[in-house]
């Protein structure tokens, strides 16, 4: 299979579950095991095109980005409460990723752990589905501070291959109260500080390793652009989808193809 057009494939793996309950990690993770390729080799390029889903998250909301931004310039307290969520939210993983960060690149080359946790995440998507009341907090401004405290830990979770960062937070945060549609939102949010360091940190260890590598700069670009397209339809659909069925078919999703990929990695 040529670079190019691997570096597609992984573009919409990326984009399709980045925001999606079922990790974009693990799905890349077996990707590499599926098609055969060298997961180091790639390694870096999975980390920059997660880029291109952060900037499908800006364009889609770039309304609420300037009215927060606006609000700031002005004193206004909602603006405020809205940066202080996201950035309180973030501040657990920018923690504790840079001190484990040796151990979770170790995990990156286990894919019996991705199929693990995306059966254990299954299972548990569908005990909070059946277990946890309908949240009352509306508005990410709104969420009062220990619960954003609570989500920023719970994200951490998503350290782990296979756990999911969006179905880590936004399970996370309907757990603590949050409505689906708030905890979806803020969910994407918190995805931009959290992947944006993440990039930056693998970016910052391994820029040699992109000037030498044979995943060139025309693969990072093309796993870019297509995991931005891709994110901006998944993004569009998905908060709809989740209030009119709930989590459970991803919850399902996720226990077929841990095991699935379990036997298959066993085999």
């Amino acid at each position: 299979m040529s670079t190019l057009l691997t570096a597609a494939l992984l573009g919409v793996v990326e984009g399709l579950t980045e925001f999606l309950p079922v990790s974009s990690t693990g799905h890349l993770i077996m990707a590499s095991a599926l098609l055969g390729y060298d997961a180091e080799v790639w390694a870096t390029f999975n980390v920059v095109i997660q880029l291109g889903a952060i900037l499908a998250v800006i364009v889609l909301y770039w309304r609420t980005f300037w009215a927060v931004l606006s609000g700031m310039a002005q004193k206004n307290p909602v603006s405020w409460r809205f940066f202080r969520n996201v950035s309180v939210a973030f501040l657990p993983s920018a923690v504790i990723g840079l001190a484990l960060h040796s151990k979770i690149e170790a995990m990156l080359g286990e894919p019996k752990i991705v199929a693990v946790a995306l059966v254990v995440g299954g299972i548990a998507i569908l005990l909070i589905e059946r277990l946890v009341k309908p949240g009352d907090t509306h508005g990410v401004a709104d969420i009062p501070l220990p619960r954003v405290i609570g989500v920023g830990l719970i994200q951490c979770l998503a350290m782990v291959p296979g756990v999911s960062r969006s179905g880590a937070t936004i399970l996370g945060a309907i757990s603590l109260g949050v409505e689906r549609r708030t905890a979806a939102e803020f969910s994407f949010f918190l995805a931009i500080p959290t992947m944006l360091g993440a990039t930056v940190l693998e970016l910052v260890k391994n820029h040699e390793a992109l000037t030498t590598s044979v995943v060139g700069w025309d693969a990072i670009a093309v796993g870019f652009v297509v995991s931005f397209l891709v994110a901006i339809a998944v993004i569009k659909g998905f908060v709809t989808f989740v209030s009119r069925h709930g989590f459970g078919p991803f919850a399902w999703y996720r226990i077929i193809a841990g095991i699935a990929a379990f036997a298959w990695l066993s085999s």
